[in-house]
């Protein structure tokens, strides 16, 4: 059988009219439409809710969403299955959870990695095809979309439970395929706990382990008898042009006696999406295999991300001192008393995005492991 996976597939304002009216020829063209068709399963990442109503929670960052309607493409396109374990799922609360479900289930498009609570957001999908038993389960890093026991939400990578949740499906499964949604955006390499967090999961019993979110294409590694991608790359996500966000890449998975992982090249072509000309799979193929050849060296992993890290150290700094003027005017305001200044600090240090900000740079996991070897790094400069 042949598993086709897409990452963030995203209706934004130049498309949504297509979205909306299925024409999928037009969004990706008849190549692509013929890859969707010409496997046995696809598998997609809808990276924000759908639907009508606009009810943004407070978070830093954007407040994503697409009208229900934008779910035709998806179901033109064919695919079966969506993962909504990731840090967007949640932007317009509850509400726009339960619309989300609610139109991929009238679309008869399953879904994984989100639910009303905690234990039904952790529940594994088994895809049942030509006698084959795939295992599929999606967790995200801890920003503002995380489920708890009694509240609604996406199911949060927990080394504590995540990598028993894959030894208990491998026990049932011929295969088992994780989509782990994190890393840190823009960043082509593993940190050295992703790659930890991502190798563990393979020694529990993951045959490949798919990292989305970080909008670029990154590398890959064979490790033991599974295979890790670190960053799939946007599928369709017309928001910006850039080096990173220009090009993507489907996963095919062959499953027969063996595994095998095939790769396909895409290209975003304003808010549309292609695949890539011979010339571009190439360049884009042989930049991937350079990087997954460097990772191979045991000490690059940790010096090139120490690099990156303190490159990054100054906007870390910016979120963990609040409003750029704060601390000139906490100083004058300190001779007022503490009771005052404990006020001003409350009112115009750290206002509600500050505190937002800070939230997310100390919980989401690719943000503390930069923030924390920036900071290192710094000290070491």
């Amino acid at each position: 059988m042949k598993i086709l996976i897409a990452a963030d597939m995203v209706p934004t304002a130049p498309n949504i009219a297509l979205f909306r009216e299925g024409k999928v020829n037009d969004l990706v063209g008849e190549e692509l439409v013929r890859v969707f068709e010409n496997v046995d399963y696809r598998i997609a990442n809808l990276e924000l809710p759908l639907v009508d109503t606009c009810s943004p929670i407070h978070k830093c960052g954007p407040n994503l969403m697409a009208p229900t309607e934008t779910v035709n493409a998806y179901r033109k396109l064919h695919v079966d299955l969506v993962t909504i374990a990731n840090n967007h799922i949640m932007d317009q609360g509850p509400e726009g959870l339960r619309s989300s479900c609610a139109v991929l289930d009238g679309a008869g498009i399953a879904h994984i990695g989100a639910g009303d609570n905690l234990r039904k957001a952790q529940e594994p999908y088994i895809i049942q095809v030509n006698g084959k038993r795939i295992g599929v389960y999606a967790c995200t890093e801890h920003e503002f979309s995380i489920a708890t026991d009694n509240y609604p939400g996406a199911n949060p990578f927990d080394p504590y439970e995540s990598f028993d949740h894959i030894a208990i499906l491998k026990k049932t499964c011929d295969c088992v395929i994780v989509l782990y949604h994190g890393g840190k955006e823009y960043y082509r390499y593993p940190s050295p706990n992703l790659q930890k967090t991502c190798r563990k999961f393979v020694e529990k019993g993951a045959d490949i382990v798919l990292c989305q979110h970080s909008h670029c294409i990154g590398c890959k590694e064979e490790y033991q008898k599974g295979v890790i991608v670190y960053g799939q790359g946007n599928f369709l996500f017309a928001k910006r042009e850039d080096e990173f966000w220009n090009n993507g890449m489907l996963i095919e998975i062959e499953i027969d006696e063996t595994m095998n992982v095939n790769y396909c090249p895409v290209v975003k072509c304003g808010e549309k999406v292609r695949i890539a000309s011979e010339k571009e799979k190439q360049e884009i193929m042989s930049a991937f295999q350079r990087r997954s050849q460097q990772i191979l060296d045991k000490d690059f992993v940790t010096t090139h991300y120490a690099e990156f890290a303190g490159s990054m150290y100054q906007h870390y700094f910016d979120i963990l001192s609040g409003n750029k003027y704060g601390l000139i005017i906490y100083k004058l305001a300190s001779k007022f008393g503490k009771e005052k200044v404990d006020s001003f600090l409350q009112r115009k240090l750290y206002q509600e995005e500050n505190i937002l900000a800070l939230i997310n740079a100390i919980e989401c996991e690719a943000h503390r492991e930069v923030l924390l070897c920036g900071l290192k790094h710094f000290i070491k400069d």
